[in-house]
């Protein structure tokens, strides 16, 4: 009998508000993460501490959001960044399998935009391991493309290098540079540029969620095939972040 295939699934939730910070959003999009039902799902822009909304907000979360998206259906990891008077925002990785270890990486260039990765080791159904990293990268090229090295030689480090991988996240890759590197670097190939039944696709647009125009969202394997890809935009998506989520459904590669 066939495995199921693993379902992740990467998203900017911009901190749980609508786009233009108009509405809090945070208790739709669990809703909407419960329906999509992924098995991991990375996350950027995740406020961990807000003390003046939570002040201000009675509909505020008492948790952080990754604490409070996940619930009691997935394990959180969460990675603070950007760290301020009043709280603090990071990426986070929610897992429906045990979180063996957790760490982030800061990858700081301008210290006026704090970056990490977090990088989690899963166990799988199975109990094959698998690493997870979360990015959310600079907006500005130079800065890019060093923490893109910074990423490969801290994977390069690990006692498995050549194990099972996933990095999904929000790359501000708009130029579509981000993929040769790590194709070439650390073999990975994007989900949706290498979809197994249409070769040759290039990274869907996930900017803004409304009507993307941007490739900015990425999902990059080694180690799987890819069943199925699907973007989440328009109608209630477009009113929950800025960015669209993206799906990516895997298979374990055979060895």
């Amino acid at each position: 009998m066939s495995r199921p295939p693993l379902h992740v699934v990467t998203y900017n939730i911009h901190k749980g508000f609508s786009q233009f910070n108009r509405r809090l959003v945070v208790h739709e999009l669990r809703e909407r993460l419960q329906q999509l039902a992924p098995d991991i799902v990375f996350l950027q822009e995740v406020q961990g501490l807000h003390m003046k909304h939570a002040a201000r907000r009675a509909d505020w979360p008492a948790a952080g959001q990754h604490e409070f998206l996940a619930e009691k259906i997935w394990q959180a990891a969460y990675g603070q960044n950007m760290i301020y008077d009043h709280g603090h925002h990071g990426n986070a990785i929610l897992s429906r399998f045990p979180i063996l270890s957790a760490h982030n990486q800061d990858v700081t260039h301008l210290q006026f935009e704090k970056r990490g990765l977090l990088h989690c080791r899963i166990a799988l159904a199975d109990g094959s391991p698998v690493h997870c990293v979360c990015v959310h990268l600079s907006l500005f090229g130079v800065s890019r493309r060093l923490q893109m090295d910074a990423l490969a030689r801290y994977l390069d480090a690990l006692d498995d290098p050549d194990a099972p991988l996933i990095i999904a996240g929000d790359f501000n890759d708009w130029r579509d540079r981000a993929g040769k590197y790590l194709a070439r670097r650390l073999g990975l190939r994007e989900v949706f540029t290498t979809h197994d039944s249409h070769p040759e696709i290039r990274p869907i647009r996930s900017f803004p969620a409304g009507l993307p125009l941007f490739r900015l969202d990425r999902i990059y394997v080694r180690g799987f095939a890819v069943h199925d890809t699907v973007i989440h935009q328009g109608g209630l998506w477009a009113k929950i972040s800025d960015h669209a989520a993206l799906s990516a459904y895997l298979a374990r590669n055979e060895t």
